[in-house]
């Protein structure tokens, strides 16, 4: 008994000890929270909700009512100037609208992408996501090679010989739309987009063809994707959400569909590689050029393998995704501002005439239609913002920042903010003619310098390719009692789907 009672005795020393260490651990975690709001509260910004958690019970209110994040960074954009502070819990944003600080960052290789944000991205819930691929690498050594690796599978040259899918996809949505004329049906825009971008990007970067326009959308890849997005909203946004029990039917369901883009991704590359090796014919897409490429390195590791299959799983999410939310949100503009929908479609005409086929010399020439799309990107730019990382002290619109905050850049923000574009809420594609002021570091809905988007040229000749068609062949007017608003899952895409009525044109008037 004596032995159990000293036992007991130095377990409850030890407990007490564990406890004290507990305390004083907590309590220097308060002192250094104290210590970064002390820091920069001489920065104006909207009053915290806590002391530990900052501002984000905001954001999950916002969330968790269905709102957009973005519209309240625009409010507090608007209420306290160009810069402003946002705490959660030793973790400082700042975020700023000024073109000068905007320009400084995106431009300059030495302030490094936001290591928590894109940290987090490299797996969800444990199962590898994004990984180091070229949107998430952090080091820049690591980024620099992949881009080497990639740039010469989106040279304007190679671009060039991808007109031939470009047209051959779009079309097949012309079929589905002329189908659903004929039937006199609903088109859910938005969906039948998602087809034509995710087609596109299959068929172009693996040579694979989905047909998800012919099996009436009968894959999991779109409902994969889907999944991993609202995931990664949950899993960035809110760190407390995977220690929720009633979460883990959700959370499997996200693992589930990123394992499927992988191991899917992982057998293509494979496949591919193999048919190479042996001398196979194989198609001239992007895979076999990246992996004719990738062979010039001097060396490349079993992470080089990954890192590839990282950035493939990177052109599901964003060369589909974002390219899709662009097309249904122009349809929707469009469709709510005939005079311009009018002015579109007699460019067209002039410049496409009855062709079946659209060259790359033509998207050259549509011209207001670029504007369109362009101004589609100012009001709903589908990737809305971006954040690095700053380790030297800054001055922003003449407040001194401390080193050691994380810059947010938002071209949604400044896109409706009437100081950089008079009544930023209206829809005018003139502001992107030729002869029009451009925009001085306030529209950047690809980003900008060393780490802009990679496919941004793929995407617009895909999305001019799909709008001249549609523009060339169907009139279409939105079903009445729509909602306009913005769905935020990570990447902006349109509330209500854009439902329309769709008829064949006539061009004997």
């Amino acid at each position: 008994m004596a032995v159990f009672r000293v036992f007991l005795s130095w377990t409850a020393q030890a407990l007490l000890v564990l406890l004290f260490l507990v305390f004083i651990a907590f309590l220097g975690y308060c002192l250094y929270i104290k210590y970064i709001h002390m820091k920069y509260d001489h920065i104006p910004g909207p009053p915290r909700n806590s002391f530990f958690f900052g501002h984000s019970p905001t954001f999950l209110r916002i969330m968790k009512n269905g709102g957009n994040i973005h519209d309240q960074f625009l409010e507090w954009s608007e209420t306290y100037g160009a810069v402003y502070r946002i705490n959660a819990l030793h973790f400082v944003l700042i975020g700023t609208t000024c073109p000068a600080t905007t320009k400084e960052i995106l431009m300059s290789p030495k302030y490094p992408k936001d290591k928590f944000l894109y940290k987090r991205l490299f797996s969800l819930f444990g199962q590898r996501f994004l990984g180091n691929g070229l949107v998430t690498a952090l080091d820049h050594e690591q980024w620099y090679k992949q881009r080497r690796i990639m740039d010469p599978a989106f040279s304007s040259l190679y671009l060039r010989g991808l007109m031939g899918t470009f047209n051959e996809t779009a079309e097949k949505l012309m079929s589905k739309l002329s189908e659903i004329a004929d039937e006199k049906t609903e088109a859910k825009m938005l969906k039948l987009v998602n087809c034509v971008t995710l087609d596109v990007i299959t068929k172009v970067a693996f040579g694979v063809d989905l047909e998800l326009l012919k099996n009436n959308n009968d894959s999991l890849f779109p409902k994969a994707i889907e999944t991993c997005l609202k995931g990664m909203v949950h899993y960035v946004r809110d760190n407390l959400f995977e220690f929720n029990p009633k979460n883990r039917p959700f959370i499997n369901e996200v693992k589930e569909a990123c394992h499927l883009l992988r191991t899917t991704g992982a057998q293509w590359i494979q496949e591919r590689k193999t048919a190479m090796q042996n001398g196979d014919d194989v198609p001239k897409d992007i895979l076999t050029q990246i992996i004719k490429t990738a062979g010039k390195e001097e060396s490349m590791t079993k992470e080089d393998e990954e890192l590839m299959l990282d950035n493939f799983v990177t052109f599901f999410i964003a060369g589909q995704e974002t390219t899709a939310n662009q097309l249904a949100f122009c349809i929707m503009e469009l469709a709510r501002h005939p005079d311009i929908l009018e002015k579109v479609k007699k460019e067209v005409d002039d410049v496409i005439g009855m062709k079946h086929d659209i060259t790359y010399d033509d998207l050259g020439k549509l011209i207001y239609l670029t504007q369109v799309l362009k101004e589609t990107l100012r009001i709903y730019p589908t990737a809305p913002g971006t954040s690095r990382d700053v380790h030297e002290d800054l001055i922003i619109d003449g407040i001194r920042i401390p080193a050691g905050f994380t810059c947010f850049l938002s071209s949604y923000v400044t896109g409706r903010m009437d100081k950089f574009f008079k009544d930023p809420l209206t829809f005018d594609p003139d502001r992107f003619h030729p002869d029009a002021p451009k925009p001085y570091f306030c529209y950047y809905p690809f980003a900008l310098g060393p780490r802009s988007c990679l496919g941004q040229n793929f995407a617009q000749m895909e999305a001019k390719v799909v709008m001249a068609k549609l523009l060339q062949r169907f009139d279409f007017t939105l079903i009445p009692g729509q909602t306009f608003g913005i769905l935020d899952t990570a990447t902006l895409r349109p509330d209500g789907g854009v439902v329309c009525l769709v008829k064949h044109r006539n061009h004997t008037q």
